[in-house]
Order: C-alpha cells, then sequence, then structure tokens
C-alpha cells in the first residue's frame, strides 16, 4: 500500500481548502465589517496492516468572531460595534447579524444596510425615522433620537459560542443559536460615527498564501516520488519475460 502517497493527496485537498479560505480573506481585506474565515484541521488515523497512519483531514471552515480596527467616518448614520456583540437586519429566512454599522435613510425614515436590508431594533422589527427631523443621535446603548425625542433604537445581540455562523453576504451572518438583546452594556455598545473594517490581518494572510503555496509543491513532489516508486516496484517485481 502506498501510504506516502495517500497522505500526500490528503494534504493536497487540505491545503486547496485552506488557499480558498485565505484568498477569500484577501479579497475582502477592504470590506468592512467583513468577518475572515479560518480552517481548523485535524489528523484522520487510518490502521495500516504495518502500523498507524496519519492522513489529513480535508478541515473545517469556521468564521471569525474577532474584532476589526474602526475608522471615524464622522456620519450620523455610521455606528461601530464594540464588544462582542452584533447589529441586526433583516434577511429573507429571519434575522441575520453583522458588524458593518453603514446604514442609510430611505425616503420613508427607514434604515437600512447598503444591501437594503432593514436594520432591526431590540425586538426585531424594522427601523423608522422621520426623515424631515434631521440627522439621529445614537447612544452607547444603540438609542436613536431626533432632536429631544427617543425614535426608536439599534438591536445589538449576542450569538452563543457554540453557535454555527455561516457566511450570509459579504459582511452579514446567519446564525445557527438565536441572537441574545443586550441588557448591560458597559462593556458592549455603539459609537456613532465610526465604522468598523475587516478584522483581516492584510501581512499575515500574505504570509499564508506564501506557506500553503510552497506546501503545495512540496506534497507534489512528494506525489511525484510515490508515483516514481510504484511504478519502478511494478517493474523490478513484475512478470519477467
Amino acid at each position: 500500500m502506498q501510504n506516502g502517497l495517500y497522505v500526500a493527496l490528503s494534504s493536497q485537498l487540505a491545503l486547496e481548502k485552506r488557499l480558498t479560505t485565505t484568498a477569500n480573506n484577501v479579497a475582502n481585506m477592504a470590506s468592512a465589517g467583513y468577518r475572515a474565515e479560518e480552517t481548523k484541521f485535524s489528523a484522520l488515523l487510518a490502521q495500516a496492516s504495518r502500523g498507524t497512519v496519519a492522513f489529513v483531514g480535508s478541515g473545517d471552515t469556521y468564521i471569525s468572531r474577532a474584532a476589526g480596527p474602526t475608522t471615524k467616518t464622522d456620519s450620523p448614520l455610521d455606528v461601530a460595534v464594540q464588544g462582542d456583540a452584533w447589529l441586526s437586519v433583516g434577511g429573507p429566512a429571519g434575522p441575520l447579524y453583522t458588524r458593518d454599522g453603514r446604514i442609510t435613510m430611505d425616503a420613508t425614515g427607514q434604515l437600512r444596510n447598503l444591501s437594503g436590508q432593514p436594520v432591526l431594533d431590540p425586538g426585531g422589527a424594522p427601523l423608522l425615522l422621520d426623515p424631515q427631523a434631521g440627522p439621529p443621535t445614537i447612544g452607547r446603548d444603540g438609542s436613536i433620537h431626533q432632536g429631544t425625542n427617543q425614535v426608536g433604537a439599534l438591536g445589538l445581540f449576542t450569538l452563543d459560542p457554540k453557535a454555527a455562523l455561516t457566511r450570509a453576504g459579504s459582511s452579514s451572518v446567519a446564525s445557527s443559536l438565536p441572537g441574545r438583546p443586550v441588557q448591560d452594556f458597559t462593556a458592549i455598545g455603539v459609537v456613532q460615527g465610526y465604522v468598523e473594517g475587516a478584522n483581516v490581518n492584510p501581512i499575515l494572510e500574505m504570509t499564508k498564501l506564501i506557506t500553503i503555496q510552497r506546501a503545495f509543491e512540496s506534497a507534489a513532489s512528494m506525489t511525484a516520488e510515490a508515483e516514481t516508486s510504484l511504478s519502478g516496484a511494478i517493474k523490478t517485481l513484475g512478470p519477467q519475460g
């Protein structure tokens, strides 16, 4: 059994998956609120006739929840989330969660993200402001005032660490478990006039790309050597004419 060949092939499959996620992170370095995708690997053990051989698993991807850098914009409808929480927007199958705080107001006063999805309040309802009442003031707790009147509040939600997150657009995610409205704003809140960027480290991701390329080349060389060894064995041990 050509264990070396199979191990090399499993390594190439894992590296291909890692390359795809890393390249996607690099492509979204400038996307506001983008959450980087990471890959975790484990060794698969197979009992061979002469011992145990460790193969490389294809790898499981997950969305990083680390915070990204913030940039000051001074726009009254831009907010950056501080702490481990998310804004919520309406999706086709239920609420989605995002760290992209670039909000717009349509002609009717409804708050939407740049994709046109309604921004939700703590109860999961769309937010409606008065388009004639001037720019809003947004507090740390997400409360929205126009003049002296509170007209609504941005919904801030925490997601269970055990919840599986899946990509739902460039900067939104869907959660396998429902988000819980934030009640304590001591460590969590929003800052008006700022936008959070992608949590992608450009230098680290480019370094990963180089490392993955070199590892793939090494695995390819191992595959070629295993094939040459197998071919030589067939010629040597095959039927003699």
